[in-house]
């Protein structure tokens, strides 16, 4: 199952002040608490769930780097390792010994009530660009400036939707968003809440429509917004930008700006995670003499000592020339992989030439020459 967003796990704002995260966390805590549902595996997610949110949420650091990055800005070392799914409960008494008064039972919590849950309001459409990036870019990190077309508040009713404030509270639910409905079931008569139906949750009516917005208090604009990449990312990855999409109506949430990375092809290097490699190929007397070759890199050229009698399949690496890990500290390598290059045809003087070499014993390969390159080969498809 896909994560789902740390702010819709919470039900706040990406606004939401440090305090109203807390709040709603310890909302969740109590009602998915395992001494209030004992044996009930959705309500223990549910609850791993909400304490991995909180983890996030609640530390200023993590909680930039997810505005920025969504999830892929605080994975693995930049998350500080922590996964709710993969922690048991004692790990979350003890992480968040505040919330839970120091004590991992349910008493703990001191009286707090789950409450109920307050108005609706309408969250925007996500949008998703694509952002193509050369190596150098990905090796450096890079600033984009995307152009985007999308629903912003109307700026007549400042996104409320009403003429001034024409309008009222919902006589259904007065004004909570929400009612009890009651049915018979094979139990007998539940109880359950709901969005009210009258206002659609919201908690309140429009008596007089704003005109330039019929109401949704969103209207087509354009915004540009300029997106900072970090050094490391690879092709496919997701990036998130919290409220860059579409406004929501009536000033509800706005959606996230969505950032696809797409790697344009380098014409001599190929990526391989966080390294990079490169085939060179050698002309016969480099490769038996010894020499220099020039091996291209992100940012230039460097000059390499090519050893004599350098045998096709050998590679050197050229240690930290490669890409960084995305939130992590380090670099790849570049990976040269050495092949020779054999004329296809030669002349007749050529031919003389090589016929000599032939009769000499020094070119021919001995047993333990031809293990030592069996040996190499083999260990390429391992």
């Amino acid at each position: 199952m896909a994560k789902r967003d740390y702010y819709e796990v919470l039900g706040v704002d990406k606004n939401a002040s440090a305090n109203d995260i807390k709040k709603a966390y310890r909302k969740l805590a109590i009602q998915y608490h395992p001494d209030k549902n004992p044996g009930d595996k959705e309500a223990e997610e549910k609850f791993k769930e909400a304490a991995e949110a909180y983890s996030v949420l609640s530390d200023a650091d993590k909680k930039a780097r997810y505005d920025q990055f969504g999830f892929e800005g605080v994975s693995g070392a930049g998350a500080g390792g922590f996964s709710g799914a993969g922690m048991d409960m004692n790990d979350i008494f003890s992480m968040f010994g505040d919330i839970f008064g120091g004590r991992g039972g349910f008493g703990g919590f001191g009286g707090f009530g789950g409450g109920s849950a307050g108005p609706q309001k309408h969250r925007g459409r996500d949008l998703r660009v694509k952002a193509k990036l050369t190596l150098q870019e990905i090796a450096n990190g890079t600033t984009k400036k995307f152009k985007l077309k999308k629903y912003v508040a109307c700026t007549h009713c400042n996104g409320s939707g009403a003429n001034g404030n024409s309008y009222e509270t919902c006589p259904e639910c007065k004004g909570t968003g929400r009612i009890i409905r009651t049915q018979q079931s094979f139990f007998g008569m539940m109880r359950s809440e709901v969005a009210c139906p009258h206002c659609n949750g919201e908690g309140k009516i429009i008596k007089d429509k704003c005109n330039h917005c019929n109401g949704d208090g969103i209207v087509l604009g354009e915004e540009v917004v300029e997106v900072q990449i970090p050094a490391g990312v690879v092709e496919g990855m997701q990036l998130s930008m919290r409220g860059k999409g579409n406004a929501g109506k009536r000033n509800g949430i706005n959606g996230d700006l969505l950032i696809v990375i797409e790697e344009e092809k380098h014409p001599d290097l190929i990526r391989d995670e966080n390294d990079l490699i490169y085939s060179l190929l050698l002309d016969i007397p480099t490769a038996t003499l010894g020499g220099f070759a020039e091996i291209p890199t992100i940012d230039g050229k460097a000059k390499v000592t090519i050893d004599p009698g350098t045998q096709p399949g050998k590679v050197l690496r050229l240690r930290g020339k490669g890409l960084p890990t995305l939130n992590g500290y380090g670099k790849g390598d570049i990976v040269v992989n050495i092949s020779v290059y054999i004329p296809e045809t030669l002349s007749k003087e050529e031919k003389k030439t090589i016929e000599i070499f032939r009769e000499s014993d020094n070119f021919r390969p001995t047993e333990s020459v031809k293990e030592k390159i069996f040996r190499r080969f083999k260990s390429f498809f391992d």
